[in-house]
């Protein structure tokens, strides 16, 4: 019986003081605290989803992502075949699309907030005055040709979103007032949008004949062009302090203050895989491979910087687990691996306190009280664990500089690799250097 307690007693003994041991208890419970933090990150992503629909819901009411096209002019041709085979001739329709020789667009951008219950969601009105001038000679396949339908020419404007069109639109061709009407007539290359039937177009072949109007249209998110004209000149003003140019093409000048931005594009038929004309079927390059605006999107990347710092908790509880773990071996206090449980899982309570807080404010005060709720929180607690003010003050001081190299980290998206490198290489180091005179060997831990 004696005996029996003896070896009881040396396994009760093993499992108390053995390094080993801890240093297993320890791993397993990092792992496990991997699946709140799964499910934290799972939280921010569903939240991030919600965000996007109510962005979604906002546009599909008040007008979508625009993209100006045109204007295009079209002009009919008939080509008349002979077939040998049934010994019968027959017609073929097809469209000749003629680019503008030159395209200048002049806007003022106004953005504004919407809300969508606890999100917001940025919106925009405009007023666009684009003009030009078309100038044009017959450089289509001339055999065949049966007719050219100069009576039935038209002209085609494109708009993405039709629902974003707020006042009538008066369309001036060669100093006359055209009708402007619903609806695109040519769907393979301008799906949705206007048109306007010009008349005496073959009174201005290789002539100049000027075009202008004005277009007051509302979107969300983004704004942006097709360069149509042989040469095309942008200029967007707003007070948009943070826009994102994007596109095949950005701004040739561009001033971004905390006022607004100015922004200027000129594009040349040269930079583009399109020509000037084209007959029906001849091309297979879309025109929006060609594309250039700006984004009006709203300044906050909560969701995203909650996203990436939920990343580094795998760090966070570690290095937190090994400040507790040193205390233990060099100063001999025991902690229970409920207690490391407890501070392990106050750690994840960081990222959801930092999404659900930056939804209602923004980020770098989120970042701030909640990392300052949870340090109070697990300094508190380790009072009492540790019962000692300097192993305190050291936890105090490794937590802080855990949360701030991560809010460094966070800000600087470049360069975040190379932060994150750079800091625990010092960690690990640091840790290197502190435990070099610890013999695992002999060691156990003894408690006081």
């Amino acid at each position: 019986m004696e005996e029996q307690n003896t070896t009881f007693e040396k396994v009760n003994s093993w499992v108390k003081h053995s390094i080993m041991l801890k240093l297993a208890t320890i791993t397993i419970l990092m792992l496990l605290l991997l699946i709140p933090t799964s499910m934290i990150t799972s939280v921010i992503y569903e939240r991030e989803s919600l965000s996007l629909e109510a962005m979604n819901e906002v546009s599909s009411k008040w007008g979508g992502q625009q993209i100006i096209t045109g204007p295009i002019l079209t002009i009919p041709l008939v080509y008349e075949y002979f077939d040998k085979e049934k010994n019968t001739t027959y017609q073929n329709q097809v469209n000749w699309y003629i680019l503008p020789e030159e395209l200048n667009i002049k806007g003022d951008v106004t953005p504004e907030k919407l809300k969508r219950g606890i999100y917001e969601i940025a919106v925009y009105k405009s007023d666009l005055k684009l003009s030009g001038k078309f100038n044009f000679e017959k450089t289509f396949d001339q055999i065949n040709l049966k007719q050219i339908k100069f009576n039935q020419a038209f002209i085609t404007i494109g708009i993405k979103d039709l629902r974003g069109i707020k006042d009538h639109i008066n369309f001036n061709w060669n100093k006359e007032e055209l009708t402007v009407k619903p609806g695109s007539k040519i769907s393979d290359v301008v799906y949705a949008g206007m048109t306007i039937n010009v008349p005496n177009v073959e009174e201005y072949i290789n002539t100049d004949i000027p075009f202008d109007y004005t277009l007051k249209l509302q979107g969300s998110q983004n704004m942006s062009f097709i360069p149509l004209g042989s040469t095309t000149n942008v200029n967007l003003q707003s007070n948009w302090d943070t826009p994102s140019f994007d596109g095949s093409f950005l701004p040739d000048n561009r001033e971004v203050t905390e006022a607004g931005f100015t922004a200027d594009w000129k594009i040349l038929n040269l930079n583009r895989n399109f020509p000037q004309s084209w007959t029906q079927g001849e091309i297979k390059v879309p025109l929006e491979s060609s594309l250039f605006g700006v984004n009006f999107l709203m300044p906050m990347d909560d969701y995203q910087k909650s996203t990436r710092s939920a990343k580094y908790a795998v760090m966070t509880i570690a290095l937190t687990f090994l400040i507790f773990f040193l205390v233990e071996v060099l100063n001999g206090k025991k902690i229970h691996p409920f207690q490391y449980a407890l501070v392990g899982l106050a750690l994840c309570l960081f990222y959801i306190l930092l999404v659900s807080i930056s939804e209602h404010s923004n980020f770098n005060f989120a970042y701030g009280l909640s990392a300052a709720g949870i340090v109070s929180m697990i300094t508190l607690y380790s009072m009492s664990v540790f019962k000692a003010k300097k192993l305190t003050l050291l936890l105090v001081t490794t937590l802080s500089g855990i949360y701030g190299f991560l809010f460094v980290t966070l800000q600087l998206a470049d360069y975040a690799l190379l932060m994150g490198s750079i800091g625990l290489t010092v960690i690990l180091a640091a840790t290197m250097y502190f435990t070099r005179n610890i013999n695992w060997y002999k060691l156990n831990i003894e408690t006081e």
